[in-house]
């Protein structure tokens, strides 16, 4: 099973929120310490504020945060946002499945199976249980309490 990249900014912006907690964040800070692409991150940004993660504001002192406590925010709630619309296999997509094992196959059962036992831990995973006490990773994520002002060059938008 792999991921998409979606999913993993998604994570990984998330986490940033959660490490920076109490704070409006930028995308330009997440991609610096996330390793990505802005336009990139946007996209996932504008889909995790659709679904209720997050929270954005527009303008100079604008950015984004968590919508409610990190606790409070399941990892399989995030995976299943991003991850649902694709395919696991091609006989799970029937308009492009082409496999005439589709009616008598019992490996996509198995597949089901495994997909639902996986998502069912990621259910029983909280953004805390990622980021509490994880100081390496705070280390990595955490902004210094000042943040340098914004110069006309430089957008400030979320």
């Amino acid at each position: 099973m792999r991921l998409t990249i979606r999913t993993n900014l998604a994570m990984r912006t998330l986490m940033f929120c959660a490490v920076n907690s109490g704070r409006i964040v930028r995308k330009h800070e997440i991609a610096v310490a996330c390793n990505s692409s802005e336009n990139h991150l946007a996209q996932v940004v504008n889909t995790l504020a659709q679904k209720g993660f997050i929270d954005t504001q527009r303008g100079r002192s604008g950015g984004l945060q968590l919508n409610r406590p990190a606790r409070e925010i399941g990892v399989g709630a995030v995976l299943r946002t991003f991850e649902t619309g694709m395919p696991f296999a091609e006989c799970h997509d029937p308009e492009t499945n082409t496999c005439p094992l589709i009616g008598i196959c019992r490996f996509r059962e198995v597949l089901d199976r495994a997909l639902e036992a996986f998502y069912s831990s990621m259910d029983a995973i909280t953004l805390a249980d990622l980021v509490d006490g994880n100081v390496p990773l705070a280390h990595i994520l955490a902004l210094s309490e000042t943040r340098p002002s914004a110069s006309c060059d430089q957008p400030t938008s979320a």
